[in-house]
């Protein structure tokens, strides 16, 4: 009896597993265009958040739809964020913080030969990130380099350089 329960036991948590990844979470409009994209389509941040809520609706389905104030007022959430990564708050930004996980891919505008503190990245995708900690000095200047700003724990965003480096803890100042 005792190993039917074990299968029996597995079995429903491979299920529940398949389910999980089944579900993919929806990837705001801020996360596929560029900031001057953004711009040159002129939505307001309130046409934009029920924008985003119409269509992640649309992509969960019918239970989506019957539970609106689960995800809360767009308008009312406080100091939010934007294409999938914190920034400081901007009057009206009507993102959610993080519902966006995905590591960002970019290169940078400028050379690197280190940062610290306050240092800002600019990329070439619009975003700009700055540095909330971390130091580096590089032996001889990266020209333009690929870039990964990679999501952590809680909110948390570091930038990388190269896989090798230590990354920069950052967050979205654009």
């Amino acid at each position: 009896m005792r190993p039917f329960k074990l299968a029996s036991l597995l079995l429903a948590l491979l299920s529940l597993s398949f389910a999980a990844q089944a579900r993919k979470p929806y990837v705001e409009i801020e996360r596929k265009l560029t900031a001057q994209q953004l711009q040159e389509v002129g939505l307001s941040d309130e046409q934009l958040a029920k924008l985003n809520r119409m269509l992640r609706e649309a992509e969960q389905g019918p239970a989506a739809a019957e539970a609106p104030a689960a995800a809360g007022n767009d308008e009312d959430s406080g100091p939010q964020v934007g294409a999938g990564a914190p920034r400081e708050p901007r009057p009206g930004a009507g993102q959610f913080i993080g519902l966006n996980d995905e590591p960002i891919k970019s290169r940078l505008k400028h050379d690197v030969s280190g940062w610290e503190p306050g240092t800002v990245f600019e990329l070439e995708n619009g975003q700009q990130w700055k540095v909330l900690k971390g130091r580096m000095s590089l032996k001889k200047p990266m020209l333009k380099p690929e870039i990964v700003v990679v999501p952590g724990v809680a909110g948390r965003w570091f930038l990388q350089v190269d896989e090798d480096m230590p990354k920069a803890r950052v967050y979205r100042i654009d």
